[in-house]
């Protein structure tokens, strides 16, 4: 469904409907819709160290702090050039606690989409990211998000414990089953027990190392 956007003199666009501009909807919650991207990136830059930086062969991921973040959905414009200087980000990854209630985990999924959007309607290359919950997130976690192309997803500080572990397995296999995405990035640990069912249907698996995982090797060879 087409998105029809109005101006009404002297209101404030609080809800950032220029993000969704001709937008495509898809499933119930109305998700915006994400061009597929099947790039493989070589490397991958922080969103908050990109700021600072310039890498035209690095992709942009945001697998940080809510905090971090949030300021690129408050003010997309001015980071626009900033993202880019680079080959292209993996879309905005807003937490999906399974403590929240469903109604923001939804929320969270749409502003990850519509900035995703709005990026490739200003020439950034986005390769979606699904973030999930328990099972009451299915219905929405991969909405917007054609079949076959590449997905990423983070599981760093997703699978330590044993029913996080359990959860994430779970939600993993549901969104590889939805959305059959022919290579898939893995931002974090990528451990056989969760990943090798998947290799072995011959799905190429980028694995990256989270930031604290990279610091903390650095820190104990020193």
């Amino acid at each position: 469904m087409s998105l029809k956007n109005c101006t009404r003199n002297g209101c404030k666009d609080v809800f950032r409907a220029f993000l969704v501009k001709d937008a495509e909807y898809a499933g119930e919650w109305e998700i915006p819709c994400v061009a597929p991207e099947n790039a493989a990136p070589e490397r991958l830059i922080p969103f908050s160290k990109s700021i600072r930086h310039s890498d035209p062969c690095a992709w942009v991921h945001f697998f940080e702090d809510d905090a971090s973040i949030e300021r690129l959905w408050n003010r997309p414009r001015v980071y626009l050039p900033v993202l880019k200087r680079y080959a292209g980000v993996i879309s905005p990854d807003y937490s999906l606690y399974r403590d929240m209630p469903l109604v923001m985990q939804a929320n969270n999924v749409y502003r990850g989409r519509a900035l995703s959007h709005w990026l490739q309607k200003n020439g950034v290359r986005v390769i979606p990211n699904i973030r999930f919950g328990d099972e009451r997130t299915y219905g929405f976690c991969c909405a917007g998000i054609e079949r076959g192309g590449t997905i990423a997803i983070g599981s760093h500080g997703c699978i330590k414990g044993r029913e996080d572990r359990r959860y994430f397995k779970q939600g993993l296999s549901a969104v590889m089953d939805i959305l059959c995405p022919q290579r898939l990035i893995v931002y974090g640990s990528a451990p056989d027990d969760i990943f090798s069912v998947y290799r072995e249907r011959g799905i190429p698996i980028l694995q990256f190392d989270s930031e604290f995982s990279v610091y903390h090797q650095r820190a104990v060879s020193a």
